[in-house]
């Protein structure tokens, strides 16, 4: 019998620890492997042989897995570059020397990538026996060919949720003020979108709808106007017409060549107040905390990713499964349910699923019902929490260890 492994890529989430608990468990369930070995800092640490057993895991220790947020066996940034053949000929040694036949490999678009170019490897080099499989997560929820991605749901619920409770604050006193909320998303504007979940958006920036600076004042000024108050949500990744980002912090330095941005929010506060629109702005920049809060996480979502993982797992009891990856999804009917499919990872690698125009209401006013009703199911439920001294616990994360 072989072994596996699991490693995680890219963003954190605070549900991607529940794949890793899937799979783990699922392979106590329906052993099809010696040891479940966990890669620390994904493809970097692999190449360095970074490994924890997680093999015999406990149930209560799984159970903490899967709500602790952030990725437990770390993450990085590392590009496998298909020029670099020294790379993947290292990898596959490495799992050669650990019989190592399978993958799992947890993240977004780059990620899929990596899973990709290193079963192109294999099936060039006329290697047999060694699997890459994807595992998909990412709080943008802009991977194709899934109708979402594990880790979005707690986020868009965490940004909801903090939009409505911030409004209730900004409400309290009759001064003239405007509040202006940042979400992530460089490229796709989901995040800034379940904002609206919250129903006080007045007005909605993402990167699918160009940003005109008349229009935003103008807008701003009529809310303040009818009502003293004016909430504006944000993408880090809003931008003019010419593509040129709000931000005006824009650097290329994640690694991948990714533009890496921040500031989207205190921009617009700047245009408001020399504008004199308002007297008053402030900002709410929710920055890491959408991806790592776990005090308040969707049940849907954490409930998704461990299953996720589960059927990765399953799937891989196929010799010939690789080079795939596991996507979600949903049924038609009135409930909401969802199955679990595979595709090519290529086919998600390096594509970004934006927010759908047809769901973008004019002149920045937000998003449609139908759109509303796609996000809702995916806030639903919340986990029976395990606590420790009135805290949420969470393992130690294995590269700690």
């Amino acid at each position: 019998m072989s072994n596996c492994l699991v490693a995680q890529s890219g963003g954190p989430t605070s549900v991607i620890n529940a794949t890793i608990a899937g799979i783990v468990k699922a392979n106590q369930l329906n052993p099809l492997y010696e040891h479940v070995y966990g890669g620390l800092n994904g493809v970097e640490g692999i190449l360095n042989e970074r490994f924890v057993d997680l093999t015999d895991m406990s149930e209560e220790e799984n159970r903490i897995l899967q709500q602790t947020p952030s990725s437990a066996l770390g993450s990085c940034r590392y590009k496998l570059k298909r020029d670099n053949v020294k790379d993947f000929e290292k990898l596959i040694r490495i799992m050669e020397k650990y019989d190592i036949s399978t993958v799992f490999y947890t993240g977004g678009n780059d990620s899929m990538d990596t899973v990709t170019a290193l079963s192109e490897y294999a099936e060039a080099q006329g290697i047999t026996g060694r699997r890459f499989i994807g595992c998909p997560k990412t709080i943008d929820n802009d991977l194709m060919h899934t109708d979402h991605c594990p880790g979005y749901g707690s986020a868009a619920k965490y940004i909801a949720a903090t939009t409505l409770q911030t409004w209730l604050d900004l409400n309290v006193y009759t001064r003239q003020e405007v509040l202006i909320v940042e979400t992530m998303g460089r490229d796709a504007g989901w995040l800034a979108a379940s904002a609206c979940l919250s129903g006080v958006v007045d007005i909605l920036i993402i990167p699918e709808a160009p940003f005109d600076k008349d229009e935003f004042l103008k807008l701003v000024r009529k809310f303040i106007r009818q009502k003293n108050k004016c909430v504006v949500v944000v993408s880090e990744g809003a931008r003019y017409a010419d593509g040129t980002y709000i931000s005006s912090s824009e650097t290329k330095n994640d690694g991948f060549g990714h533009a890496t941005l921040g500031g989207a929010a205190h921009t617009l506060k700047e245009m408001v107040l020399e504008s004199g629109v308002s007297s008053r702005c402030r900002v709410q920049d929710l920055s890491y905390a959408q991806r790592c809060h776990a005090g308040d996480l969707s049940l849907t979502d954490m409930t998704e990713s461990f299953r996720l993982g589960m059927s990765a797992h399953m799937h891989s009891a196929d010799p010939a499964f690789t080079g795939r990856m596991v996507a979600l999804k949903r049924r038609e009917g009135e409930a909401y349910e969802v199955e679990y499919i595979t595709i090519p990872a290529g086919e998600a690698a390096n594509y970004v699923r934006n927010f759908p125009a047809e769901w973008i209401l004019p002149d920045y006013q937000g998003v449609t019902e139908e759109a509303l009703a796609y996000m809702r199911p995916l806030i639903q439920g919340k986990p029976d929490l395990i606590l420790e001294n009135g805290l949420p616990a969470y393992v130690k994360p294995y590269y700690m260890r």
